[in-house]
């Protein structure tokens, strides 16, 4: 691995069902319960779906906040709203179609230069959400136990 590659875990263990306990392996981070909706799961956590449009906007908005800063400016009560949509491929199979990210920057007028300077580049910076839209390589070993 190069000095610009890392890489973390996430580990996962069914708990029951579609229900997963997700660990993501740091200090002092309790794990998170998955789960699906109905009928398939419970509802007793988000789903995947729901965690990917988190992500999303959780990177999107640590972005725009870095680059304000970047710019010796400062945002209070930064907010997103992740509008996540579903649809069919061509294979009649559902697939998450797009991540609509609504912000709300609270940022005084002095503030507001440093916001819009910000506007056309914040989004290249954010790990998540460009790797989404650029598709990312997933590969799956699949390993089985012997009883």
């Amino acid at each position: 691995m190069s000095e610009d590659e890392s890489e973390f875990e996430v580990r996962l263990t069914q708990i029951e069902g579609y229900s997963f306990k997700i660990d993501f392996v740091l200090n002092g981070v309790a794990p998170l319960i998955g789960d699906e909706d109905p009928p398939l799961g419970k509802n007793t956590g988000p789903d995947p779906s729901r965690l990917l449009g988190a992500a999303v906007a959780q990177c999107t908005l640590s972005s725009l906040l870095f680059c304000v800063q970047k710019s010796r400016g400062e945002l209070r009560g930064l907010k997103a709203t992740a509008r996540v949509r579903f649809g069919r491929n061509e294979k009649k199979r559902l697939r998450i179609t797009g991540i609509d990210l609504m912000i709300d920057a609270d940022a005084s007028e002095s503030e507001r230069s440093k916001l819009e300077r910000c506007l056309p580049i914040f989004q290249e910076f954010c790990t998540v959400s460009q790797s989404v839209k650029a598709g990312i390589p997933i590969t799956i070993e699949l390993m089985s136990e012997k009883n």
